[in-house]
Formats: C-alpha cells, sequence, structure tokens
C-alpha cells in the first residue's frame, strides 16, 4: 500500500541542488549568484573558480552537485548544461550582543542563507532552413 511517489516538480530536462543554512547574508550570496545565472554550466564553474568573493566556493560545491546530479540522476548530457536558475532565501539569523560604552549593548545579527540551483539541458539549435542546392 503506502503512498504514492510524489511528481517531479522540475521538467525532465532539469536537475538541481540545494545547500541549507550558508553562513552568510541573502544580499552577498545573491550578488555571485547573480553573475552564474543564464552562463553554461561550464562557464559558471570558471567564473566561480576566479572570484574574489569568499563565498564563491560554496556556491561552486553547489553548481558541481546540481551537475552531478543532471549526469548521474537524469542522464543529462553535460556540455549542453545551462544554469538556469540561482535563487537565495534567508534562513535562520543568529542574534547576539556586542559591548558598547556606557555599559549598553549593541545587537550583532549573523544571518544565514539558503540556495538553490537548478541546470536545464538547452535544446538543440535547429538548422536554418536555407535554399537547396541543385
Amino acid at each position: 500500500m503506502g503512498k504514492k511517489p510524489a511528481e517531479r516538480r522540475l521538467a525532465d530536462t532539469e536537475a538541481r541542488a540545494y545547500a541549507g543554512s550558508i553562513r552568510t547574508s541573502p544580499r552577498k550570496l545573491n550578488l555571485v549568484a547573480e553573475q552564474i545565472r543564464g552562463l553554461t554550466a561550464e562557464r559558471a564553474l570558471a567564473e566561480l573558480a576566479f572570484s574574489k568573493r569568499r563565498i564563491a566556493g560554496q556556491v561552486r560545491k553547489v553548481l558541481q552537485s546540481a551537475i552531478a546530479n543532471a549526469e548521474n540522476n537524469h542522464q543529462l548530457d553535460v556540455d549542453k548544461l545551462v544554469v538556469a536558475e540561482a535563487h537565495v532565501g534567508k534562513s535562520l539569523v543568529m542574534k547576539r550582543f556586542h559591548a558598547r560604552a556606557r555599559g549598553r549593548s549593541g545587537r550583532v545579527e549573523k544571518p544565514f542563507s539558503n540556495l538553490t540551483v537548478v541546470v536545464r539541458e538547452r535544446a538543440e539549435k535547429p538548422e536554418p532552413q536555407g535554399k537547396e542546392k541543385n
């Protein structure tokens, strides 16, 4: 008996990877995610490898995971993969206090983020229909 398996939320040509509780603010993480949206998977990996931002290494791992999921779980061609989506969400926020002057305290917030990367196999471009040679 049991439950029926859940329907797949993504298309057959897509694969995704998710990383939760990444130790950076969503605002900073989104700057790195913007760099790779719409790029080919190979180009996106190169961009992240040479990025100066600290969090780029973790984003690169998530992208590599999405590529591996596409290849191993969904039998997609790695050479045709494009970063279709890279979206960032808020996670928990740790609240800490920092001693300030005259016995007061200042609130320090340490935000965490979630990252989802979706890669899609791009369709082959059709051959241009030209005049037939006789």
